[in-house]
């Protein structure tokens, strides 16, 4: 906790039997629309469910499966999100809710069996006001696999607790969340300024004003990660770039672990230059021994690289094992470069094109 954050206090708990409203942001999810929905449906809770789907502009089948699904099942509700923007998206169908407590399902994913049962009574017993767990990537592909294993590593995303686990206690923000509408209400909603790090910066608007975040790791949510080089590439960049921009409004509220991508982009930019200097015989001699100097991070990071792809804790498979030597320098690389443009220019209008193709279906 900072210390301009006040001490933590209770968030009062919903009546027993009170009824969860679970909201989706969708677009473009023709794929994995169903299995999503089914994975919400089938959780067992104490009280009535309601499941609010915001749709966007999608360009493929997925409103049609959105209607059928809400035609097939009158706890399905349907409402528009014209603008694609998540937390838009997400405002409209926690709006569209009546029950008190909230819970954010990405399309993507599925929740496990158990899932909401768990995090009530998880927000019951710490008296929470956001309860998170882990996202548990998975893949289809051997490309999709290399990605899911870099999500649940240390090395591929820096070591976030919702990615890789760890004890259950206060956190900085929590993996889409089960919340308190009384809380979400106090502090404002999903900031629709926002395109990516919507969740971040709500969860810390939820410590500022003194309620606990909370981390369980029993809590598991299964994600599909991007299936494609092109996509993963353009999403890391948007990610990094609207962190950038977190940064620029924040400062030193984010972690530090945010600021290794950028300074991974900057070595390669110095050891480029250098190189190119050496090349043309500008750095020549004793200058150009010590310039070399700079090439020491990049072996250390390929050394890294490669000993955690040889590693038994990396994925299986060689297929997988080579992606994931292009994988991991690829979501490093793009992030770093998008956080660099949105620190330095903000995110401006960038928008994660990598949500406006279709994805690779599931068996």
């Amino acid at each position: 906790m900072h210390e301009d954050e006040p001490r933590a206090r209770d968030a009062a708990s919903a009546p027993p039997g009170s009824g969860v409203t679970f909201v989706m942001p969708v677009l473009n999810e023709e794929d994995y629309l169903a299995r999503s929905v089914a994975s919400v449906l089938a959780q067992d809770i104490d009280g009535p469910l309601e499941l609010i789907l915001a749709l966007g502009p999608s360009t493929d089948a997925t409103d049609d499966i959105a209607r059928t699904l809400a035609a097939a099942d009158p706890r399905v509700r349907l409402v528009a999100n014209p603008e694609a923007d998540i937390p838009v998206g997400v405002n409209r169908a926690i709006r569209a809710g009546i029950h008190p407590t909230i819970v954010r399902v990405d399309a993507h994913s599925a929740l496990e069996p158990g899932y909401a049962r768990r995090a009530l009574d998880t927000l019951d017993r710490t008296h929470a006001a956001n309860v998170g767990g882990v996202m548990r990537a998975e893949g289809q592909t051997p490309f999709q696999r290399a990605v899911a294993g870099a999500y649940n590593s240390p090395i591929g995303l820096g070591g976030g607790a919702y990615h890789s686990g760890g004890e259950a206690g206060p956190a900085e923000s929590a993996y889409l969340g089960v919340m308190r509408r009384d809380v979400l209400e106090e502090v404002g909603l999903f900031d629709e300024s926002l395109r990516r790090g919507e969740d971040w910066e709500l969860n810390l608007r939820i410590r500022r004003a003194g309620y606990r975040v909370w981390f369980d790791p029993a809590l598991s949510v299964t994600y599909w990660p991007r299936d494609n080089w092109v996509r993963l590439a353009r999403q890391f960049r948007s990610t990094g770039t609207w962190r950038g921009e977190l940064v620029r409004r924040y400062g030193r509220r984010n972690s530090v672990r945010f600021f290794a991508p950028p300074a991974l982009v900057l070595v390669v930019a110095v050891a480029v230059i250098v190189a190119l200097l050496q090349v043309a015989g500008v750095l020549s001699g004793v200058w150009a021994l010590a310039a070399s100097v700079v090439y020491l991070p990049l072996i250390a990071y390929v050394a890294l690289m490669t000993g955690y792809v040889c590693s038994p804790a990396a994925v299986h498979g060689v297929r997988e094992r080579l992606w994931t030597l292009l994988v991991i320098p690829t979501m490093h690389l793009a992030w770093g470069i998008g956080f660099v443009i949105g620190a330095l220019r903000g995110a401006r209008e960038n928008i994660d094109t990598s949500r406006l193709k279709r994805n690779t279906p599931l068996p």
